[in-house]
């Protein structure tokens, strides 16, 4: 981390919470230690195998998977005996930004510096038969329809993430195939290296997917532009080596409206078929394994009218084609856990009716990169890096003076899991460029720097 942004995060309204913050933690991990149940991740999978978190979860931390979890979830969540599939988990934070002023004189999160119960799910997580099985989230916000700073949005209970696959295995002297196939809500949801998509990778858990309300590293659609959609696919894993999917995308509509249960009318509507291909290359050796691969995802989005919600269909969509690599490793040996992630999408938009964007065509890059220790499967640390670059466009970037998507932000967090069902951490995101520019990004004052959307993040999530 650079000293200046450090220096620039670090000011005295930061060390006048310092002291609330840190007392907040401590509660919160207190009423998660003293109303938890001894369940692990996800409780019904525990209850389902007989395992504890740590043989599915690298160092127990949700969602990154190990060898075994990721055989598991290959194989349809049906590993074990029968049971009932069901489990919940409550997520409390407190979040401080460093500077909460929108520029004209309101706030931008008006829950800043206030500890609160954001979210809560239920799954509905576990085997059917010996070939079917599911992992479906459904979230509703406990800030009375609004979001975790307390903003609008949406209220009631939504579809969060949703899978159900069939799956089958034959193993012989020669060759060990799985096979399945999987009807799920969200691009990447389905994946198991935690690095493909935004679905299941960094980060977990923040605000706002990790930043302040709002400011955020812009993302391909792939990296969660595309979700809460019709999608289903097929999926082989040869000798535990060789990865491939291929799976199409819909919008959600008719007897398919579940997947995008309680999300606002219209909030993607895709122009036909979507496409998604997967390829990937693992070895595992020791405590150690690897994973290389590849995606590509090829989509077509309306635009929404801004009343009705209504897809826009007559005039057109905008394409977008993503091609990425990523690359996963891991080591676990007790009682050290490590695990690192690499993503680097390119996105090419074609706008030929210029609904989005000032120019017909635009590029967008993304990368994200981390690295993350656990100790004793209790005490970690985590340091992770996004960036995004991309063309200077007058219309998507009209808010900044820059007029290009380049942002940077580096997140480290500290987290402690006193039991296994329960996590209590403190994460810092530090932008060192936001929209372009380091200082003054904003048309509107021309005063907002990228620091200034530094945030601090505390979290307990409990699962039981």
């Amino acid at each position: 981390m650079a000293l200046a942004t450090c220096k620039s995060f670090l000011k005295i309204k930061f060390l006048q919470s310092k002291a609330r913050l840190a007392l907040t933690a401590i509660g919160v991990a207190c009423v998660g230690i003293l109303f938890s149940a001894p369940a692990n991740a996800v409780p019904s999978y525990a209850n389902q195998t007989g395992q504890s978190c740590v043989a599915c979860h690298a160092g127990g931390q949700f969602f990154e998977l190990t060898p075994y979890g990721r055989i598991f979830k290959l194989t349809g969540y049906t590993q074990g005996e029968k049971t009932t599939p069901l489990a919940a988990m409550i997520i409390a934070s407190y979040t401080s930004i460093a500077k909460n002023d929108d520029g004209a004189g309101g706030k931008i999160a008006t829950q800043d510096n206030t500890a609160i119960l954001d979210t809560a799910s239920m799954f509905v997580a576990g085997k059917f038969t010996d070939n079917i099985g599911s992992f479906a989230q459904f979230s509703t916000s406990l800030q009375g329809g609004n979001d975790a700073f307390g903003n609008a949005g949406s209220s009631g209970v939504a579809t969060d993430q949703f899978d159900v696959r069939y799956a089958d295995r034959k193993v012989d002297a020669n060759s060990d195939l799985i096979w399945g196939a999987t009807l799920h809500n969200n691009p990447g949801v389905q994946d198991v290296f935690n690095s493909s998509s935004s679905a299941f990778s960094f980060p977990m858990q923040g605000p706002a997917n990790g930043t302040p309300s709002g400011l955020d590293v812009p993302a391909t659609q792939i990296e969660g532009g595309v979700n809460h959609v019709l999608g289903t696919g097929g999926y082989i894993y040869l000798n535990k080596a060789i990865y491939a999917e291929l799976s199409a995308y819909q919008s959600a509509s008719g007897a398919a409206s579940l997947l995008r249960y309680g999300a606002a009318p219209g909030y993607v509507n895709l122009d036909g078929n979507s496409f998604y291909a997967r390829l990937a290359y693992t070895h595992d050796w020791g405590p150690h394994s690897i994973m290389l691969g590849g995606l590509a995802f090829d989509t077509k989005v309306f635009s929404n009218d801004p009343l009705s919600g209504a897809p826009l269909s007559d005039l057109g969509s905008t394409h977008y084609r993503d091609v990425g690599v990523d690359a996963q490793y891991q080591y676990i040996l007790s009682p050290h856990t490590v695990t690192a992630h690499f993503r680097a999408i390119n996105e090419a938009i074609d706008d030929s009716n210029n609904l989005v964007f000032a120019n017909k065509s635009n590029t967008l890059n993304t990368m994200m990169a981390r690295i993350n220790y656990v100790y004793r499967h209790k005490y970690g640390a985590s340091l992770a890096y996004k960036e995004a670059t991309g063309s200077s466009d007058a219309t998507a970037y009209a808010g900044n003076t820059s007029l290009t998507p380049d942002t940077q932000i580096w997140t480290p967090e500290v987290f402690w899991t006193p039991v296994q069902n329960v996590r209590v951490g403190l994460q810092f995101n530090f932008f060192t460029k936001y929209q372009g520019s380091v200082n003054g990004y904003d048309t509107a004052s021309g005063l907002r720097n990228a620091s200034d959307n530094n945030s601090t993040y505390a979290y307990m999530w409990t699962a039981f």
